[in-house]
């Protein structure tokens, strides 16, 4: 009863925020409400005769606050679509008698099911693990499962203390940090143990380690004949020193015996065996200190000589790469100007395009006769299952699970744009309008900035951009340099300068849309998390043509910020080390301008977040306070980085900043701020 009461009055409360900030959402608009029901999909996976596809549909547990996934079967036309069993991951026996999942089980969190896919639909537990597993792939003859899991190293340090006292509560023992790397957003302290391969009896037993030492395993690939298993690590001394390091192995299932295959300088994984045993298909690239590189995709045989390049002219990242049956060349999608679609390279080094549109495009499985599933989402679609044969791609849709709270919804548009911004600079972005668009009426315009700071913004569905819209309002979006999907050169332009010419190529954008004669200008906004939230702050500071920004887990002070984050390597993204030169932390430091900042600046940041730690935060929020600049610190219980991984947290985070605009505009900014 209490969850009940918690969900009614935080859907009450998000519904009066609205309200105050943006007109009153209309029943044909999308609004926060409806989000409790939405669904998605995940992970399709083609059985191996082709007759069935088995994905991963997810919803959100109203009263658990939490996403829940279930695992459901559909035929390659769409009929049929019926569920099997709660969890998530399943992979296809090579027989297609069976599959195997990742489920909660004994003796606690996630363990490894197989389910008979006939009639009787038993399922068995196979093994009892002590920690998750990852990465379960079948043993081509069906006889074993492989899969990753972190082996804890215990701490061998001792000290003597006198002993407690009979009946005394002393304080818990401290936790003793002895590792480089020691901690992981989303995850927690990690310093206690290794990622490890594993493999187990397909009808269960107990599973048998097959990597040891302090190295981190990443990735797997069978051989066909189930001998070998190729993966990725860097299995050398002080492994984690290794910046952009990394190697691909491959490990007797037999014995344990490792062969290292790779040994160029950089980074090289993801690597796929063959069909026929003989090559090994994988990515990486020659090692760089530049703050972005595009890798390649590479082949080689099995037994690690005669490596070459399959994509030397192709300037993208191969990503989720499906060898043909036919051993006659890799199945790889990239991503390009905010678009996804799936591309054949040939064994020679030929590249040809597969599926093309306007849309993200992510490909699970191939199977022997050409067919392939994926997941498709464009910019009125939410993610469902499609099919198509790699021979006549026409992508035909499996599932439609968002169909019944999309029914009579009104959503907006999207207008792709491109401008030149500073030095010539073509820069890529979208301007989403309100459902109902009126070219002569003005609107107000938010503007929002995707984190990494490498990554890509792309036009497909998003529930929080429509609620946004739905208020009447306009939200640009758009890939600054130092985005991905555009080549090295366009993302390693913020080396050494950032934030810095990326500010400036935000503000074409919305110069460009200002000179559209559709925006009030006397209420523009600016929000965005992580290196979104670094390039909010860095606006304030340098700009008051916003009235209100949200700057959500930031980075203010990067001097604090390369101690304190969960990992060494941003230490790398800068010319020189603080304690030989900090004057580069410094300049690209929100914290130093904050002496110009009039806008109000709200901060939004989970409190366990240790990609950007919440006192990043607190160093604005009190700089700004210091200062009398209007702000408000809102800090998000139960998320790591970001603000949107709960249910509630999500609805919180849309709530709270369309409050926090509509209480601005550039009028009550200049009349409240000293």
């Amino acid at each position: 009863m209490r969850r009940m009461l918690t969900v009614a009055a935080l859907v009450a409360f998000v519904s009066s925020s609205v309200a105050v900030a943006q007109t009153a959402a209309r029943n044909d608009r999308l609004d926060l409400k409806t989000y409790l029901d939405l669904e998605g999909v995940e992970d399709p996976r083609l059985a191996p005769d082709g007759k069935a596809v088995v994905f991963g549909r997810r919803h959100i547990d109203k009263m658990n606050d939490r996403w829940e996934s279930a695992l459901w079967a559909v035929n390659p036309d769409g009929s049929r679509a019926h569920f099997l069993v709660k969890g998530s991951s399943a992979r296809w026996s090579p027989d297609g008698t069976r599959i195997a999942y990742i489920a909660d089980g004994e003796p606690r969190g996630a363990q490894i099911y197989v389910r008979y896919m006939d009639a009787e639909g038993s399922t068995t537990q196979v093994a009892r693990l002590e920690s998750s597993p990852s990465d379960i792939e079948w043993s081509p003859d069906g006889r074993q499962l492989a899969f990753r899991m972190n082996v804890t190293e215990k701490d061998d340090w001792r000290v003597e203390i006198p002993a407690a006292p009979k009946g005394a509560k002393w304080t818990e023992a401290p936790k003793v940090v002895s590792r480089l790397s020691y901690r992981r957003d989303r995850v927690g302290f990690t310093d206690g143990g290794f990622s490890q391969l594993f493999v187990v009896a397909a009808d269960g037993g107990t599973p048998r380690q097959l990597t040891e030492g302090p190295y981190q395993q990443s990735g797997l690939s069978w051989t066909p004949d189930s001998r070998r298993i190729v993966f990725g690590s860097l299995r050398v001394p002080d492994a984690e020193y290794e910046w952009r390091e990394s190697e691909i192995y491959a490990v007797e299932v037999a014995t344990g015996a490792v062969a290292q295959l790779t040994s160029r300088k950089g980074p090289d994984g993801s690597a796929e065996v063959s069909p026929d045993g003989r090559m090994v298909a994988y990515t990486g690239m020659d090692w760089t200190d530049d703050t972005y590189r595009d890798s390649r995709l590479y082949l080689m045989n099995i037994d690690g000589s005669n490596p070459r390049m399959l994509t030397g002219d192709l300037d993208r990242s191969p990503i989720g790469m499906v060898w043909a049956a036919d051993n006659s060349g890799i199945y790889f999608h990239y991503d390009d100007a905010g678009t996804r679609n799936l591309h054949f390279v040939s064994v020679k080094g030929v590249i040809s395009p597969v599926t093309k549109g306007n849309h993200m495009l992510t490909v699970g499985s191939i199977d022997r006769m050409g067919m392939a599933v994926g997941i498709r989402t464009s910019a009125t679609e939410p993610g469902d299952v499609v099919a198509f044969s790699v021979r006549k791609p026409e992508l035909r849709p499996l599932t439609s699970v968002n169909a019944d709270i999309l029914e009579g919804r009104k959503l907006g548009d999207t207008e792709e744009i491109w401008y030149t911004s500073v030095d010539g600079l073509r820069v890529q972005g979208w301007l989403l309008k309100p459902p109902g668009f009126d070219p002569a009426k003005k609107y107000p315009l938010m503007l929002e900035i995707h984190g990494g700071p490498h990554a890509m913004y792309n036009p497909s569905f998003s529930y929080a951009r429509q609620t946004h819209v739905a208020q009447d309002m306009l939200l640009l979006f758009t890939n600054p340099r130092g985005s991905t999907g555009y080549g090295s050169a366009f993302g390693n332009a913020i080396k050494n300068d950032y934030p810095g010419k990326d500010y400036d190529d935000l503000m074409a954008g919305v110069d460009l849309v200002i000179g559209k004669g559709i925006v009030d200008v006397n209420r523009m906004y600016v929000f965005g998390c992580s290196g979104g939230g670094v390039l909010t702050a860095w606006i304030v500071g340098h700009t008051d043509r916003f009235a209100a920004a949200s700057a959500n887990c930031p980075v203010i002070n990067w001097l604090s910020f390369v101690g304190t984050t969960d990992g060494a390597s941003w230490y790398n993204n800068f010319a020189k080390l603080p304690w030989e030169d900090p004057s580069e932390h410094l300049r690209r430091s929100p914290l130093m301008y904050v002496g110009n900042v009039s806008t109000p600046t709200m901060l939004m940041t989970g409190v366990n977040d240790l990609r950007t730690p919440i006192p990043e935060t607190e160093q604005f929020y009190e700089a700004l306070k210091l200062r009398k600049v209007p702000t408000a610190m809102i800090r998000f219980n139960d998320e790591w980085h970001g603000t949107s991984s709960k249910p509630s947290n999500f609805l919180r985070t849309q709530a709270y900043l369309q409050s926090w605009f509509g209480k601005w505009t550039k009028a009550k900014q200049a009349a409240l701020v000293p």
